[in-house]
């Protein structure tokens, strides 16, 4: 649904409010719950009231339990020294790469701007007052605050990146193009991000433990009656997601097995609406 993925990377709400029109002709149901049950400010770049650079997840969790999945199952211990392990790997791979970078910015956001500096030439530019600049030519005009670092195509305000525009502005006021860029996408600060080591806890045994925790009385945690059937493993479903629907069975049209699996007297309901269809 091309719609729908660029009203998430729309920069200006004129744009974002063009998109959203064809989605709600085409799907009026889909926009009337992006908009009321979901809210743009949950999905949409040019909502978002925080500084959303060029991230479009809100949900950075499932990251992180999409690596744990088969370990999730492990006592407390075993899964903490998994995550430490993996988290260890993530600090030294990122700290090697930082540390053989040989440009400016960090290597994604260098090669998106650099490609904006020939499209930044033969853009008409004119400056407005010491700070501001209009910069004509291709398909959107702009106008640049190079000392807020703004620019009214957005890009600029929401990537924290000069866009074509700022390039251009920058080039007329004979300003670095490199000054303009958010520090988060230097080298320097990708070095300091990853610049702590997470070492492995050891043996129980080598623990410095306080004396205060050690004789700390910790009391067993209630143990609740244990529920009949096989254990859920599977968490719960966050708000606006739906799970995938479950295999219906061909014989008796209900969810959840299939019909050689089927342990049903009845005939084939094929052709008729299931009677249990889960909510």
């Amino acid at each position: 649904m091309g719609s729908y993925w660029s009203a998430v990377n729309a920069y200006r709400c004129e744009d974002f409010t063009g998109y959203m029109i064809e989605i709600s002709n085409r799907y009026p149901r889909v926009a009337e719950y992006l908009e009321n049950e979901v809210g743009f400010e949950k999905w949409s770049r040019c909502h978002y009231p925080g500084l959303r650079y060029n991230i479009t997840t809100t949900n950075m969790v499932e990251s992180l339990n999409s690596m744990l999945v088969n370990a999730r199952d492990f006592p407390y211990v075993a899964l903490l020294d998994v995550i430490q392990e993996k988290m260890s790997k993530w600090w030294n791979d990122r700290r090697i790469v930082a540390t053989a970078i040989t440009t400016p910015l960090i290597p994604s956001r260098e090669s998106e701007l650099r490609p904006r500096f020939a499209q930044s030439n033969g853009r008409h530019t004119s400056q407005l007052n010491p700070i501001t600049y209009h910069v004509k030519g291709g398909e959107l005009e702009g106008v640049v605050d190079i000392f807020n670092k703004t620019c009214t195509c957005k890009e600029f305000d929401i990537d924290k990146l000069p866009c074509v525009h700022a390039v251009a502005a920058a080039h007329h006021a004979q300003v670095s193009v490199y000054s303009l860029v958010s520090p988060y996408y230097t080298k320097e600060y990708y070095l300091l991000a990853y610049g702590e080591t997470i070492y492995p806890v050891g043996s129980q045994s080598q623990w410095d433990v306080p004396n205060e925790v050690v004789t700390r009385i910790v009391l067993p945690r209630e143990v609740k009656e244990k529920k009949r059937g096989r254990p859920k493993t599977s968490r719960f479903p966050s708000v606006g997601e739906f799970r995938k629907r479950k295999n219906r069975c061909g014989k008796c049209g209900a969810y959840g097995h299939y019909k050689k699996k089927c342990n049903s007297q009845t005939g084939s309901t094929e052709g008729n609406p299931p009677t249990n269809v889960p909510g």
